[in-house]
């Protein structure tokens, strides 16, 4: 006989099938839990650096030598090789080998003496972005402290002193104040904001294969019961998704509260609104997965639907390109995404500090698409469970 709807036996069915079903307790218990582990460490190192360049010294003068030594001093550069001809540089940029080189022309000494201004020629690989900006970034700092070095020696020499040639060397100067990220943390940035996209990833996934093996094991009836109401099966729906939210909700609760605190780092609001918030997303993605197998009546539509969905959600998330530079079409397929609305609470008070007020409108409509997706889920579940005849659909 069938058991009745409801939650606690439905969650007592669901732990059941899943003690005898490693890989279905796998993709909510130990395999979120591996692949967090796996992100973290990918980005544990915080900020890239010694990233390998090349020099081409044309000029083989102390000067030329001097910029080679401020490179190699750079934290995120290191000079691993040194070449005889433009040929021997082209080579290694293609091949891989370095992320840049420097050119160092013939002439530059000869030229700086003489008064005049020389070009330091940087190549660098554009199509990597992260590792263009950062060597770009080294490269100025370094030929830029090269370059004052010598401004100022001249100028002393010429009688001005060192503290008015400092002075006018840099009348008009910029004051950089970071607000956010100060030590510019990969790590801060990107783990925090990718764990969450792979949890979202796991939790649909697991929502449509949890009512969609249902389906497709044509065991629909087994765990809904005989003409059950729509009542029944939104309980029967919940005790379900249960040990999916306990599991998916605890990986996510644990590499949360790691990021924020075991590593150092001091959230700059609520981290209580993060922790709940970020609960309430991973029950919407629950819930996404069991609208899509309860909409499709097809485990393997409702999985192409989790991919189609949720593989992208981090780069409309805002968080790798602007949401604001996206077209209007793109934009409004991010602000579609519970993606976005999460990872904005999210940077906001762990990086931020917002007030609390700001990110209680995201997260409470969080909380409202979850309650009526599941309420759409129910109905359409209740509807199926008397039409047996469309079971079985992959």
């Amino acid at each position: 006989m069938p058991a009745p709807a409801g939650i606690l036996p439905s969650l007592r069915r669901e732990c059941a099938r899943l003690a005898v079903r490693p890989w279905d307790l796998a993709m909510i218990t130990w395999l979120p839990l591996l692949a967090c582990l796996l992100m973290g460490w990918i980005f544990s190192a915080g900020l890239p650096q010694r990233l390998a360049i090349g020099v081409l010294d044309q000029d083989h003068s102390a000067l030329s030598r001097q910029v080679v030594r401020f490179l190699d001093a750079s934290p995120g550069l290191h000079v691993i090789e040194r070449y005889a001809d433009p040929l021997q540089m082209d080579r290694a940029l293609t091949n891989g080998r370095i992320h840049a080189a420097v050119q160092l022309p013939p002439g530059l000494a000869a030229q700086v003496k003489r008064g005049g201004a020389a070009t330091v020629v940087l190549l660098h690989n554009a199509q990597l972005g992260t590792h263009s900006g950062l060597i770009q970034r080294d490269v100025r700092t370094a030929v830029g402290t090269v370059s004052a070095g010598i401004e100022l020696a001249a100028r002393n020499k010429r009688g001005e002193p060192m503290a008015q040639a400092r002075a006018r060397m840099e009348p008009l100067r910029t004051a950089l104040l970071t607000l956010f990220n100060t030590a510019s943390n990969y790590e801060q940035f990107l783990t925090l904001a990718l764990i969450p996209a792979l949890l979202h990833i796991m939790a649909m996934a697991a929502g449509a294969w949890a009512v969609g093996s249902e389906l497709r094991e044509r065991s629909l009836g087994d765990w809904l019961g005989p003409r059950p109401s729509v009542r029944q099966v939104a309980g029967a729906l919940l005790g379900k998704l249960v040990p999916a939210f306990v599991g998916l909700g605890a990986v996510g609760t644990v590499a949360l509260l790691w990021l924020a605190l075991g590593r150092g780092w001091r959230p700059a609001g609520s981290l209580t609104l993060t922790l709940a918030a970020n609960l309430v997303f991973l029950a919407l993605s629950l819930a996404m997965g069991a609208a899509a197998a309860a909409i499709t009546r097809s485990l393997r539509t409702a999985l192409s639907a989790t991919g189609f969905i949720t593989a992208p959600a981090f780069a409309f998330g805002g968080m790798g390109f602007p949401l604001l530079s996206m077209p209007a079409l793109a934009r409004a397929w991010a602000l579609a995404l519970p993606y976005t609305h999460y990872a904005r609470v999210q940077t906001e008070q762990l990086l931020m500090g917002a007030p609390v007020a700001e990110s209680l409108g995201p997260s409470a409509g969080m909380a409202l698409a979850a309650a009526l997706l599941l309420a759409v889920s129910a109905a359409l579940l209740a509807r199926t469970a008397t039409q047996p005849g469309t079971w079985g659909a992959r």
